[in-house]
């Protein structure tokens, strides 16, 4: 991402005012524009256009593996803040475009970003909204799915970050496609270039070419998903209502959401909720392994050999059901 001098957004995501937050404005001709670099930048953007005069408190707050994320109380209100000292900003950039269209479905909650930019030592960061976190539930969920629909396609506007890991998000007009190719497919030949490993690239490619088996008779709609749903990404505010954070956006097949399930403790009540606004389809359960295979690969990518037997053994299955 590129810093935001006057305003984080492009003019196609607007947020309205907020009581104490400051107001963004929307330049016309380019969403983001370079700012001069500060020794704290972070601090500097706070006590300026965050109408802040004294910061009383800086605290980590704990959840995730790729950044460092802060909560920064002020006299004008508290922000989070994230910060990740090796990758430059186009990842917060996408970070901040995702919030941005969730936001747009006017359905669950998400946190306003306010600023990204450049750290001066390396790095980048991204300050936004901080809400305070009560329960969750799915029915917003379900509900964003429901409204957010584009007419593009599959993908989104601009490629973004699974975890660190770049996510392409090439617009194209077929699901079965463009999961095969910009989930499957990239973290395969990752696994590849980064291991070596060719047994499981050869037998992820196979997959490949009959995933089209799980999606017969299927009608797929281009929902705006999140994208990395996981515990650490999905909450509620005090008051109750769902707030979800840290997205990997694109839009997607609904039923691609639920990827990572495996460590995001959904339970039957969030499930019924959801399937009360965005009906089951038929075939759900035998699709549900491959949309956990792309979350397994790109941990695999991530963090090592740990994760690597539980991608294999989806694939597996799939080959052996498939009798392949």
């Amino acid at each position: 991402m590129v810093a935001a001098h006057v305003g984080l957004i492009s003019s196609g995501y607007r947020f309205p005012s907020l009581p104490r937050f400051p107001s963004l404005s929307f330049p016309k001709t380019k969403p983001f524009v370079m700012a001069a670099l500060s020794e704290d930048p972070i601090r500097e953007w706070i006590l300026s256009e965050g109408k802040a005069t004294q910061i009383t408190r800086i605290s980590p707050v704990g959840g995730g593996c790729i950044n460092r994320a802060s909560r920064y109380d002020t006299d004008a209100g508290s922000f989070f803040v994230k910060t990740n000292r090796s990758i430059g900003p186009s990842m917060f950039e996408g970070e901040a475009l995702g919030l941005g269209a969730m936001y747009e479905t006017e359905s669950i909650r998400v946190p306003r970003p306010f600023k990204v930019g450049p750290l001066p030592t390396g790095g980048s960061y991204i300050i936004m909204e901080f809400i305070e976190f009560g329960r969750s539930r799915g029915r917003k969920l379900a509900e964003m799915h429901k409204a957010g629909k584009s007419k593009k396609g599959f993908g989104f506007d601009v490629d973004n970050t699974i975890g660190s890991t770049p996510q392409i998000n090439t617009w194209t007009s077929d699901w079965v496609e463009f999961y095969a190719e910009h989930r499957l497919g990239y973290q395969l030949k990752l696994a590849l270039d980064q291991y070596g490993d060719s047994l499981i690239y050869e037998k992820g490619e196979k997959l490949k070419k009959n995933l089209w088996r799980l999606f017969e008779n299927v009608k797929i709609e281009p929902c705006l998903l999140h994208g990395d749903l996981w515990s650490g990404n999905i909450s509620s505010d005090k008051d109750g209502e769902p707030v979800i954070l840290d997205p990997a956006c694109y839009y997607g097949h609904n039923e691609a959401e639920f990827g990572m399930s495996w460590c995001a403790g959904f339970g039957g009540a969030f499930y019924n909720a959801y399937f009360e606004v965005m009906p089951k389809q038929e075939g759900l359960e035998k699709r549900r392994e491959v949309y956990l295979l792309y979350h397994y690969l790109n941990h695999y990518n991530l963090f090592g050999s740990g994760y690597r037997s539980s991608a294999m053994s989806i694939i597996d299955d799939y080959l052996r059901t498939f009798n392949l």
